[in-house]
């Protein structure tokens, strides 16, 4: 009978210097394999795995058949498992293969049908054994050698079809077993085991992509270290996760919708660190490399993950003083080098609850800084790189996820900017996006919310984008003000008097008017419209400045009206437009803003429109009980995050002062007269 002394070691007992001695003296059984020639060595990434050699049933050419005649096998149940050796012995690999495959066959056959299970215990326990615990005093177990996981491995892969749901256990030590810091031979050699495994035995896939997924958020310490085998960097370990990954499907198409759930269910958890965060988005990126059709559904998981930690940034933000945020935000750029770094730092436990609230707010800072610097990077591919018909589609893509996640997601911060930047590429993506917008305003069977939510972000595009051009700004703002003028058209009969409940989109539209008339109140003016620039129409006197009469009646019917809209916009944006519009001698509303302090809103409220209650959430409340505001929420207002930002210079209308205005006297503008505060005004401008 042939003895696989080298292979087993069912007892995992210690190896004593006499049985050592034996062991070292046996002779070695005579080969009946031939040894194979080695080809030209590929870089793993570029391996490419022939699916007609990876069968379930497939026997590795490098190695011959066995003879027909095959000899008994028995399993020495004192031998013991030696430690890995540096170097492969290639006189014994060939020796032993073709014995463990017969062995292999007969441990699983037995294991099924017989329930003898002592031999597929012994192979599990091959592939369960810890490396990294070779050096660990307390580890009392010698460890297989390279050539023992090889062999079986192999075995393994001519009898995969045998690996039924009977096997789970084996299959699962295995899929689980070591392998990422291995030698580049055997890396292969595991993939194209896992590739056979999941084409004859659909029932281990998802098993394999979470083992798969599972390294991509962050290489587990140790991993690439393994006691006999070279170091391997943490770009390697991605590389081979990737082509395994990539061989995987390649093989079983299909595996798309398999892999998409386990993309949600493998992302970091809230408590994980940046780097985890960071490192998980750039590797699901490189997916689309090679499964193309899960593009949608990674972006859209990015962008979702993206968002919950922005609103939460913005949240804690809202929580500390105004002095506190700018320092936090100061304390991340000089920090940023941390996401780039190997160790990635803990809360300390003897922090008291602020300095903890401050850790954790720092790394979601990094989170999101990170997240959306890959998603500036994967996507200014397709925008500097792609054919127009690729931005498009890339463009409907951003649109689509800004629709369904971010647009419903109240106080986003920075996410949005990724629709900011990209829009302004060209003057057909910028009417892209403000049709959207346009497009939600005017739909009547929108919810409010929404409709009030899109005003926000084309009155903050239109009025920050820089590469918007006069015309545009123009346009977008003739529609808007036609719409409100329709709206007040059909609610004013009714109407007695000012509630935001009931007459939101009207207030959002105002608020979004105003606010595009006072950042850009030179490309509204007559002269503009006549070919003027902005800097010329700076230069004029501003008794000489004018604009077109329909925007003044519009606005000055709006104003005026039952619904009173200055009772409703937030007063920061109120009091800006008000001093711009005076210093142009355009509107004097001074008197109404006064008026307005003594008019109680509760006074109007009725009981259908506090049944909307809960579906206006983007209001603030007045002071002294007299009613709810809109809360002065523009999108894209500054970009403070220090890695990202990068990609948005140059994007930016810049507050600028009216030219005048700040140094004229207060008492020409009336304000002093009515007790009005003009230095008390916040329309968003870049000093906040």
């Amino acid at each position: 009978m042939v003895s696989i002394a080298t292979a087993y070691n069912p007892a995992l007992t210690p190896i004593s210097s006499s049985n050592r001695s034996k062991m070292l003296a046996a002779s070695s059984p005579v080969s009946i394999l031939k040894t194979s020639k080695t080809g030209t060595k590929r870089k793993m990434d570029e391996v490419d795995f022939d699916v007609s050699r990876s069968s379930p049933t497939d026997r590795f050419n490098e190695v011959s058949a066995p003879s027909k005649k095959r000899a008994r096998v028995t399993f020495d149940t004192k031998i013991q498992m030696q430690h890995a050796p540096s170097q492969v012995d290639s006189s014994t690999s060939a020796q032993n293969v073709g014995v463990v495959r017969e062995a292999v066959r007969r441990a699983i056959h037995r294991h099924v049908s017989a329930g003898d299970s002592e031999a597929y215990d012994q192979i599990k326990a091959i592939f369960s054994a810890d490396p990294k615990k070779a050096d660990d005093p307390m580890y009392h177990y010698d460890l297989p050698s390279h050539t023992t996981l090889r062999h079986h491995l192999m075995g393994l892969l001519s009898h995969v079809a045998s690996l039924d749901r009977d096997c789970s256990g084996l299959v699962n030590a295995i899929i689980n077993s070591e392998w990422l810091g291995r030698d580049e031979s055997y890396v292969k050699l595991y993939v194209r085991f896992l590739g056979n495994l999941a084409a004859a035995q659909g029932t281990y896939l998802a098993s394999i992509f979470k083992m798969l997924l599972t390294p991509l958020g962050g290489v587990p310490r140790g991993t690439g270290k393994l006691p006999g085998y070279p170091i391997v960097p943490v770009s390697e370990i991605y590389s081979r996760v990737h082509m395994a990954l990539r061989h995987v499907m390649r093989l079983i198409p299909a595996g798309s919708s398999t892999l998409s759930p386990i993309l949600t269910q493998q992302f970091p958890y809230e408590t994980d660190p940046a780097k985890s965060y960071v490192a998980y988005t750039r590797n699901i990126i490189q997916i689309f490399s090679y499964a193309p059709e899960l593009q949608s559904d990674i972006l859209a998981l990015i962008t979702e993950k993206l968002v919950k930690v922005d609103v939460q940034i913005q949240a804690d933000l809202e929580d500390f003083e105004e002095e506190l945020e700018e320092e936090l935000l100061n304390v991340a750029a000089d920090e940023e080098e941390e996401l780039d770094s190997d160790d990635e730092s803990d809360m300390s436990d003897d922090e008291d609850s602020e300095e903890q609230r401050v850790s954790a707010m720092k790394s979601n800072i990094h989170k999101v800084d990170g997240m959306i610097d890959v998603l500036f990077e994967y996507y200014t591919r397709s925008f500097t790189t792609g054919r127009h018909d690729d931005q498009e589609n890339t463009l409907k893509l951003l649109l689509g996820h800004f629709e369904s996640i971010i647009l419903p997601t109240y106080k986003s911060r920075h996410t949005q900017f990724l629709l900011f930047h990209f829009s302004q590429s060209s003057p057909q993506l910028v009417h892209q996006f403000t049709a959207t917008c346009t497009k939600l305003i005017l739909h009547t069977q929108k919810p409010g919310i929404t409709r009030q939510s899109a005003a926000a972000y084309l009155a903050s595009f239109v009025a920050r984008g820089a590469h918007i051009p006069g015309d545009v700004v123009r346009e977008v703002f003739d529609t808007l003000a036609n719409h409100l003028n329709e709206m007040r058209i059909a609610h004013e009969p009714g109407c007695r008097g000012p509630d935001l409940r009931r007459y939101a989109p009207f207030y959002s539209t105002t608020q979004a008017l105003l606010y595009i008339f006072c950042f850009r109140w030179r490309d509204l003016t007559t002269a503009a419209a006549e070919g003027d620039s902005p800097e010329q129409v700076e230069e004029l006197d501003p008794s000489e400045v004018a604009f077109p009469s329909h925007i003044k009646e519009v606005l000055h019917n709006a104003i005026h009206s039952r619904l009173n809209p200055l009772k409703i916009c937030s007063p920061g944006i109120v009091n800006e437009f008000a001093r711009i519009a005076h210093h142009f001698q355009f509107l004097y509303i001074f008197t109404l803003i006064e008026t307005n302090k003594r008019v109680r809103i509760s006074a109007f409220r009725n009981i259908s429109s506090m049944s909307n209650f809960n579906n206006v959430g983007r209001e603030i409340r007045a002071g002294d009980q007299l009613g709810y505001q809109l809360d002065a929420y523009f999108p894209f207002d500054p970009y403070q995050l220090p890695r990202s930002r990068r990609w948005l210079e140059g994007d930016y209308v810049e507050w600028r002062g009216i030219p005048g205005l700040d140094a004229a006297d207060d008492s020409d503008s009336g304000a002093d007269d009515d007790g009005d505060d003009d230095d008390e005004n916040a329309t968003g401008t870049d000093e906040e």
